[in-house]
């Protein structure tokens, strides 16, 4: 087991950033998977990455995308 680093992570809530595909666009709303097929599909806020398309890649952090990631 490797060492815990804090930078791995928020240090305010502990929550984890990770990357989300988008597969369809609800108004201020996307359904997104992340890289686990088995996982559900999340509903994520895209208030602060603007209007997307189905098929982009996103930083999802506490349920909010918070950048987009080149493809």
């Amino acid at each position: 087991m490797r060492e815990h680093d804090p930078l791995e992570h928020c240090v305010t809530c502990a929550d984890e950033g990770i990357e989300m595909r988008v597969i369809e666009v609800r108004d201020d709303v996307a359904i997104c998977a992340g890289g686990d097929p088995a996982a559900p599909a999340a509903a994520v806020a895209v208030d602060l990455v603007g209007p997307l398309v189905a098929g982009d890649l996103l930083l999802v952090h506490a349920g909010v995308a918070i950048g987009r990631l080149a493809p």
